[in-house]
């Protein structure tokens, strides 16, 4: 892709550029209210090498925007902090509101390709974020975004002169970074990466290169770009996506009806298994932090089933520093603006904590496809999504496990009846609690179906039979006590792999151990003190 700007095309005279431009700016601007009306949240990624003119390009897009229409972040000063989420946390956290722009001063394909090249990622990891960065692009799509993904280019030699510049002026030096000087030394590199990366990276959003070292034809070029797509979209409408499947790993759930519920435990054996797994439980907490593995655990299931008694069970041993209980109602108006899994990629937890769901990202081919709060191209292509989601989450190294709290009809109409009968637990039953009862058979086949499609061998459903809360809380302990003692003995095996292969590397070490740093050409070493 980059080697089409070889051949620089003609540009028209500078006074028709400046008229051009001016004209271009004029409609974007009259095009602010359609955009907030309209509700078209607008992504606009600029990409491309250090030096190139990113800010610059930027500048002159929001010059006649209304500032609070828009966003602009920069991935340069991304915080240290954000390492500990997954790859795409930072960006999925910042996109925009529904008529809003947000303006990406480097964004997913620089943190990629760097990090790539550092060797600060396999193969196989650069191979799973290229596969995120398109699944997270199409999902944003389906969901009515507008994604305009610009690659500012420049040659080497027009690198080295605007480096050399920048490095001259005390004023200016700041902005070149040890990334950037390294970047230039690597430009061949860097040239392959970037041209693979955006060739792999087209499945959903085009890329469109334009030259950095013609300032005016740039900004036209990008502004001409910009109009045009808004344009097109208050034309049509936005973007609805279609269903989707891809063949995931999918495990064979039972159907609700088929579960037996009887299983019970005596009270002794409850009390007994109960503190020694809450032992265990604790021990392995302070593993899990020590060794950063994340862990979510999700709880669906029937109103009254027994969420909030597995959950106090499993928080009691842990340090409550180490954990969130989040429960999940319905979107806020900020979070209904947005993509509907922005709300849940904000609540996943750093490495080495806990994130504790009551309801989920579920509720979207649950209570929102019932009730009517979705249409029906978007719960169905939920399931993918949903999948997608925590694929990307178990890849980064989460441990999520899934559970559907069980009970009967009977069951319960007891536990309603004796909660509308206890005053302290009352607030416990609401006027919906009893419309959702009415509702049992849609929603046991909208359980049916989810079970079916979301069970995957990395995120898989475990069936909780509750008609016996004490048996149902001993079940869900020891699932996660053996989902957490797996993650801590397969990260054990990593950490001695890693230290046999840094044990074999020591010749290398050796071969290198005295080799001079390479420099910077000439033209943009810095000056001397």
């Amino acid at each position: 892709m980059l080697k089409d700007l070889d051949k620089k095309a003609e540009s028209p005279g500078k006074e028709a550029l400046k008229a051009e431009i001016k004209e271009l700016r004029a409609r974007l601007t009259g095009l602010q209210e359609s955009i907030k009306e309209a509700k078209i949240p607008i992504i606009v990624l600029v990409e491309g090498w250090a030096a190139a003119g990113k800010g610059t390009l930027i500048n002159e897009l929001i010059s006649e925007i209304d500032p609070r229409f828009y966003k602009v972040i920069s991935s340069v000063f991304t915080p240290d902090a954000e390492s500990r989420y997954p790859f795409l946390y930072p960006y999925a956290s910042a996109i925009p509101e529904n008529g809003k722009i947000l303006f990406m001063d480097g964004g997913w394909m620089e943190d990629a390709v760097r990090k790539y090249l550092r060797r600060e990622i396999t193969e196989r990891q650069y191979r799973d974020r290229i596969r995120e960065i398109n699944e997270f692009e199409r999902q944003l799509r389906d969901g009515g975004y507008v994604i305009l993904k610009i690659f500012l280019h420049i040659d080497e030699k027009e690198q080295t002169k605007r480096l050399a510049r920048l490095l001259d002026e005390s004023e200016t030096e700041w902005r070149v970074t040890q990334d950037d000087l390294w970047q230039h030394r690597e430009y061949d590199a860097f040239y392959d990466a970037y041209d693979k990366f955006m060739d792999k990276t087209t499945e959903t959003v085009k890329w469109y290169v334009m030259d950095g070292g013609r300032r005016r034809l740039m900004v036209r070029d990008a502004l001409r770009l910009m109009v045009k797509k808004v344009e097109k979209v208050l034309e049509r409408g936005r973007y609805v996506g279609k269903p989707f499947r891809e063949d995931f790993p999918l495990l064979k759930m039972p159907l609700l009806a088929d579960v037996d519920l009887s299983p019970a435990i005596p009270d002794a054996e409850y009390r007994a298994e109960l503190k020694d797994l809450q032992k265990r439980l604790g021990r392995l907490h302070n593993i899990i932090y020590r060794k950063k593995i994340p862990v979510l655990l999700c709880f669906e299931g029937w109103d009254a089933a027994g969420k909030g008694g597995n959950i106090r069970r499993l928080t009691y041993p842990l340090d409550p520093r180490g954990f969130d209980v989040i429960p999940i109602a319905s979107p806020l108006p900020h979070e209904l603006a947005r993509q509907y899994l922005w709300r849940f990629w904000t609540k996943v937890p750093r490495s080495g904590h806990f994130a504790i769901f009551d309801r989920t990202w579920y509720g979207r081919v649950m209570v929102e496809r019932l009730e009517g709060f979705c249409a029906e191209a978007d719960w169905k292509r939920a399931y993918n999504e949903i999948n997608e989601f925590e694929r990307c989450l178990t890849d980064w190294g989460a441990v999520v496990l899934k559970f559907w709290i069980h009970i009967d009809q009977d069951t319960q109409l007891a536990r309603f009846t004796a909660r509308q009968n206890t005053p302290e637990k009352q607030w416990k039953i609401t006027d919906e609690d009893w419309r959702n009862r009415e509702k049992w058979p849609q929603y046991e086949e909208a359980v049916n179906e989810m079970l079916q499609k979301t069970s995957t061998e990395n995120a898989p459903w475990h069936i909780i039979e509750s008609n016996d809360k004490k048996y149902a809380r001993i079940k869900v302990l020891r699932i996660v006590i053996n989902a957490l003692q797996a993650a801590v003995d397969g990260q054990l095996k990593r950490d001695l792999k890693n230290d046999r292969a840094a044990r074999r590397d020591t010749s290398w070490r050796r071969k290198t151990k005295n080799r001079k740093r390479p420099h910077p050409p000439r033209r943009v070493r810095r000056r001397r003190r």
